[in-house]
């Protein structure tokens, strides 16, 4: 009963931070009444700010035309003038911190239009904007189906005309993608041999619809035919594609800084990331030292003893956060979770990384995406009534939240009478923390996707070239993604410990995890500066947007 109440109370925290000094402005001061239409002000800007990062489409095909852009870039400017004649001085901790997201959303807006620069610069996006029309069920809704596939000769007809500074690397990717089955197959039906590439699938629908839909034959055999045609386009015109894939570490470390918020650089990433790997190796090798003699864990070798792990799992998981009141469980969320560690027969038996882990276990994968991870992250946040704070997401926050509960079960003794499964989550967190420098080497030129899937198999066991490619690919065309886990988690343990220290012998692990959860999926410098009272840097940040 004290958790449930424990976490009512930070619900009821977190409405809090939204609204008193709006609700004051009817029967305060002039200065509150100024104060609450300034935040309103705010939430006005970061509303259009959400705005100006969708692009729009001109009949179903995103307008990444010169103009758009433009477009997009001056509204960005005006929003941020808007922003800078707000003074928060004197606003409570809780909405600097949402000036500041606010801030960094501008940054993002103005880091996509002037780096990362997708649609000019990666062949993938126009391959990614067409995959999963491949997979649709042409009798589900024959009218819907006819639209989505009329669309793709359009798209992939633009996308000829955005890419003006393409760059070979990434091109090569898509090339790859449309012929080739990635062997992760992450998001498509579940098939033992999958389709070979978004062509494959294309084919595959063509076949579909000839059997099932007939009259929209033409314009299923419209669109494999512009998918081809985008794939023969790019194979003629690659040569001349020289733009690099990476971006370099000044940039990097920009968004580091302006947008995550992280207080490091790239430098300070790749030093942590290389004491992680160290730590963690070490781990392992102590744990199966240890487990020398203990028999090794046997993979599943059916889909009913998979589910049946799974459901284990999660109860095992739940017991033990409820036994030792780790994290609080809302009422109203699912009795089971969904878990991404589906069951599937390859030809010739091969499997990729995570399901080599989690067919032996899957606990280390439902911690992570399920429970106390991902999907109940997700469906906490969508209780979160901040105006700003409920829209967004800090891909640091999100990963070490998952990341960190991992190692944290471990600590706290889950695995207490499972010691091979111990080695199955040190296996993963080498894996995560392998990604850093194969990220930071792969955004300096240093090494191409090729020489990073090698680094990555040679210092992960169970690791696999297609499971390393699917990741590291991810990584090189959305820059600081890969980074997320390590820095994520890094970062919680930083908090965890300042608390710990700032409470002493009133500190509460549960709490703790609640008190965070409460505070959104924003970055984590500002939760600390929320939790802790600590703002030095933030504050000083603060001054710099406000500039």
């Amino acid at each position: 009963m004290q958790r449930k109440i424990r976490h009512t109370l930070l619900a009821l925290l977190a409405l809090v931070v939204t609204v008193p000094q709006v609700q004051a402005s009817a029967t305060g001061t002039a200065e509150t009444v100024q104060a609450a239409a300034d935040y309103e002000a705010l939430v006005a800007i970061f509303e259009q700010a959400v705005q100006v990062r969708r692009v729009a489409a001109v009949d179903g095909v995103p307008d990444y035309s010169a103009g758009s852009v433009e477009s997009r870039r001056a509204a960005e400017r005006d929003l941020r003038q808007q922003l800078r004649a707000l003074d928060p001085s004197a606003w409570p901790v809780s909405q600097q911190i949402d000036y500041l997201l606010v801030w960094a959303q501008l940054n993002a807006i103005d880091f996509d239009l002037r780096v990362v620069r997708g649609w000019a610069r990666d062949p993938g996006l126009a391959v990614d904007l067409v995959r999963r029309t491949a997979y649709l069920d042409p009798t589900e809704d024959p009218d819907a189906a006819r639209a989505a596939l009329e669309r793709i000769p359009r798209v992939l007809a633009a996308a000829q005309d955005w890419l003006t500074d393409a760059s070979s690397e990434l091109a090569g990717m898509a090339i790859r993608q449309m012929e080739m089955s990635d062997g992760v197959n992450q998001g498509e039906p579940r098939r033992a041999v999958p389709p070979a590439g978004v062509i494959g699938w294309y084919e595959d629908l063509v076949a579909r619809v000839a059997a099932d839909a007939p009259d929209l034959a033409p314009a299923a055999e419209a669109a494999l035919a512009a998918v081809q045609g985008y794939r023969d386009w790019l194979v003629a015109n690659r040569a001349g594609m020289d733009t690099p894939a990476w971006i370099g570490l000044d940039n990097y470390t920009w968004y580091l800084q302006n947008v995550l918020l992280m207080p490091f650089d790239a430098e300070d990433l790749r030093t942590i990331a290389t004491r992680e790997l160290e730590r963690t190796r070490t781990f392992l090798a102590i744990e199966r030292y240890r487990n020398r003699d203990l028999p090794e864990i046997v993979p599943v070798a059916s889909a009913e003893e998979h589910a049946a792990r799974v459901e284990e799992a999660e109860a095992h998981i739940r017991a033990f956060m409820t036994e030792n009141e780790l994290v609080s469980i809302p009422e109203g969320l699912p009795e089971r979770f969904e878990t991404d560690a589906f069951w599937i027969v390859r030809e010739g038996g091969q499997r990729h990384f995570w399901e080599e882990i989690t067919y032996r276990d899957p606990l280390n994968n439902h911690v992570h995406a399920s429970i106390p991870g991902h999907r109940f992250d997700g469906l906490v946040q969508r209780r979160n009534t901040n105006p700003i704070r409920s829209r967004y997401r800090d891909g640091v926050r999100a990963e070490g939240w998952a990341f960190y509960i991992e190692e944290m079960f471990l600590q706290a003794g889950m695995l207490d009478d499972r010691p091979r499964s111990k080695e199955l989550f040190y296996i993963a967190q080498l894996k995560r923390a392998a990604r850093v420098p194969a990220e930071l080497a792969m955004q300096t030129g240093d090494i191409d996707l090729a020489q990073a899937i090698d680094y990555l198999v040679e210092e992960v066991p169970l690791m696999e070239p297609d499971l390393a490619r699917y990741d590291l690919a991810i990584y090189l065309r959305r820059p600081t993604y890969g980074m997320n886990y390590v820095m994520g988690k890094v970062q919680m343990e930083s908090l965890l410990s300042a608390r710990a220290l700032q409470l002493g012998d009133a500190f509460d692990l549960g709490e703790y995890h609640d008190t965070f959860l409460a505070a959104g999926p924003i970055p984590m410098a500002l939760i600390a500066w929320e939790m802790t009272g600590d703002g030095t840097a933030m504050e000083q940040l603060l001054e710099t947007a406000t500039r």
